[in-house]
């Protein structure tokens, strides 16, 4: 495939764009995806040592991507301990 598109952008400098863009979409959400799966407390990787990860968040831990309003420095602890 790669023999191919090197000729294809050379005749066509016009593809470039479109390649970088494509690609480049493609690496934020393979890097989002990512993202999720190592720190989101949703996913639990090891259940045999952390079988419920979301339990020992702390009210002031940001789990979120982007969080427009919230100060998570600000919060307070209003859950009960299990």
């Amino acid at each position: 495939l790669l023999i191919r598109t090197l000729p294809s952008l050379k005749k066509h400098p016009s593809l470039v764009p479109l390649f970088l863009f494509c690609g480049g979409g493609g690496l934020a959400a393979g890097l989002y995806l990512m993202c999720l799966a190592l720190f989101n407390p949703d996913v639990s990787w090891d259940r045999k040592n952390n079988p419920e990860p979301w339990n020992k968040l702390e009210p002031t831990d940001q789990y979120k991507f982007y969080s427009v309003n919230v100060d998570y420095s600000k919060l307070k602890k209003d859950r009960p301990d299990f």
